[in-house]
């Protein structure tokens, strides 16, 4: 797998249902922008789900997709036992592909986090993207012994900042050893330093899949100056989506709802709500856009 895999945003009403038939526009969107994948993940907002909730729309996706892209699902969980049932379920619901960060909560020894990427790669059939994020990394040279321990984890999402350097140390260690292959997160900010070393895709949020559609085509038709000032006029806006506290949950459906793919535009709370300034400015840069 390669190339551009958006995360998708869910669609909920003011009472904090799903909103199906604009989950499918979405999905439907996403293909015609021409991305190579699709994730329900943290941007999902996939842990505010109930278990019968994240079943739900896996099975929507996966239908919506009719096998016309690569759609992964985030498994993760604080338990070896419940990402192994998070991963056979998505599994038998057509994911092609797991996404997985180490779990979190109690300062869990490296030990006991490799025994826990291989006790769920041990259990299903398809490849795994290891994330790699702040609260719970997984560093290039875990990421490369996790890689050579069991073939199906064979992806990484790096998110932890600096990127650069993880994706340096990859890029090196790949030449000795069968590494992951890199995926590049964090909003898609650093996309093209990204690209430069080695990046096989990036994992941005769903609000401009054409854009990163784009810039990654032309980089690898060689054309990497016309490529890097695209992806330039677009830096304030992946920075306003970048931001944390919960807004970056409203920020992509605000996008969308504008944009005529959703019909409303409301995270599950709890998440802090961007006030009217916030919303003017975001309007302001999809202007100069043309979006």
């Amino acid at each position: 797998m390669r190339g551009v895999f958006p995360i998708l945003s869910t669609p909920f009403d003011q009472n904090g249902d799903i909103i199906f038939d604009d989950l499918i526009s979405e999905v439907e969107w996403g293909i015609e922008s021409g991305v190579s994948g699709l994730a329900v993940a943290l941007a999902s907002e996939v842990y505010k789900f109930t278990e019968s909730e994240r079943d739900i729309v896996l099975d929507t996706v996966v239908k919506a997709a009719k096998g016309r892209i690569k759609v992964v699902m985030n498994t993760g969980g604080e338990s070896n036992k419940i990402c192994i049932e998070y991963s056979k379920k998505a599994e038998s619901l057509g994911a092609d592909a797991l996404m997985i960060a180490p779990p979190v909560f109690g300062g869990v020894h490296q030990d006991e986090i490799k025994k826990y990427f291989l006790d769920v790669a041990e259990n299903v059939s398809i490849p795994i993207f290891m994330q790699d994020i702040g609260e719970s990394p997984v560093p290039p040279d875990f990421a490369v012994e996790l890689s050579n321990s069991n073939a199906n984890l064979k992806y990484i999402k790096v998110e932890v900042p600096p990127t650069i350097p993880r994706f340096n140390r990859l890029k090196e260690l790949s030449k000795k050893e069968n590494a992951p292959i890199p995926f590049g997160g964090a909003g898609g900010l650093f996309m093209i330093e990204e690209l430069r070393r080695g990046s096989q895709g990036t994992m941005p949020v769903c609000a401009v899949p054409e854009m990163f559609v784009k810039v990654f085509d032309l980089w690898n038709e060689g054309k990497e100056i016309e490529a890097e000032d695209i992806f330039h006029r677009y830096i304030p806006l992946i920075r306003t989506l970048g931001q944390g506290l919960g807004i970056w949950n409203w920020l992509p459906k605000i996008i969308l709802k504008r944009r005529g793919i959703f019909s409303q535009a409301f995270a599950r709370g709890p998440s802090l709500q961007p006030d009217r300034n916030q919303i003017e400015e975001l309007n302001r840069q999809l202007d100069k856009l043309d979006l």
